[in-house]
Order: C-alpha cells, then structure tokens, then sequence
C-alpha cells in the first residue's frame, strides 16, 4: 500500500494529454488540410471564378476569402503552437502565453443576400472554416481550462480517496 496522501498527488492535467491525443492529431490534419485546400482555390479556380463575377459580388468575393484567409492563418497558428507543445518544443504554460495572439474569434457578420452571389465552393470553404473553428474553440477552452485546486489534507474524504487510489494502485502491478 502507498504512504502517499491524495494531497501529495499532483493533479493530471486533462488538456495536456488531450492536447497530446488522437482528437488533437485529427483535427491538426484535418486543419491542415482546410489550408492548402483553400489556398489552392483561392489561387486556382476560385481566381478565375472571382473575374467573372459582377462588381458587387467582386467585392463580396474579395470580403469573404479575405476573412476565410484570415480565419484560417489563425487556426494553423493555433494548430502548430499546440503541436510544438506535443512536440515538446515548449510547455503548455508557454503555449497559453502565446495564444493570446490568436484570435479565434466567431464575431465576423456575413450578409447572407451577398454570400448567396458567392461561387459554390468558396461558401463550401467558408463553412468548413466555421466548423473548424467550433472545433478549435471548444479544445482550446478543454486545454486550457484551468487546473482544479487539490483539496486541502484535513478535507474528510482524502483518507478514503487515498485508501482507493493505493487499493488500485496495487492491483495495477
């Protein structure tokens, strides 16, 4: 049996090992993936589509692959610094620190008359992006949540929670 407290057991940290996980590696790729797909159209077909378009809907065009842009060089940012820290090239805490940079904002309002002018495959694009980012914004808020406190040693439950934890423990072994 252990002579360990539960108050001596440092907490595990959730975010940490889901920043490390199958969930993060997926949605690395597919983020990844947005960005040279979108580059790709921006730089290709969606190039052509966009001189074909009226004035008013140019302009659309020009608005929203700019936001979508914009969008996605902040998701990559936020992808590769979680990646850095499953890398081990720098720590969750610093990791925190630098994500204040990232703006992973929802708050762009499109005027859906206008997007409706916009070719298929870039409202397609857009809407990919928005998922993206939902995804994004609810690990963030998992990894980064802050770390419960550890109860104090008097709370009456430590005895028993040390006792199970020791009992589990052994079994393990």
């Amino acid at each position: 049996m252990s002579d360990k407290s539960v108050s001596e057991v440092a907490p595990v940290s959730f975010g940490q090992k889901l920043a490390s996980s199958q969930t993060f590696a997926a949605l690395f790729r597919d983020g990844m993936g947005l960005v040279e797909e979108t580059a790709a159209y921006l730089d290709g077909p969606g190039r052509q589509q966009s001189k074909k378009l009226e004035r008013s809907a140019a302009l659309v065009y020009a608005t929203e692959s700019m936001r979508l842009t914009t969008r996605l060089m902040q998701l990559a940012s936020w992808l590769l610094l979680h990646r850095a820290v499953n890398e081990g090239e720098m720590s969750l805490a610093q990791a925190n620190k630098e994500k204040t940079k990232v703006k992973l904002s929802i708050s762009d309002s499109t005027d859906e008359d206008a997007v409706k002018l916009l070719p298929e495959r870039l409202n397609e694009l857009i809407e990919q992006s928005r998922a993206l980012l939902v995804k994004v914004r609810r690990l963030d808020a998992t990894i980064h949540a802050p770390v419960p406190e550890q109860p104090t040693s008097d709370h009456p439950l430590n005895q028993q929670i040390g006792l199970l934890k020791a009992a589990f423990e052994r079994d393990s072994r």
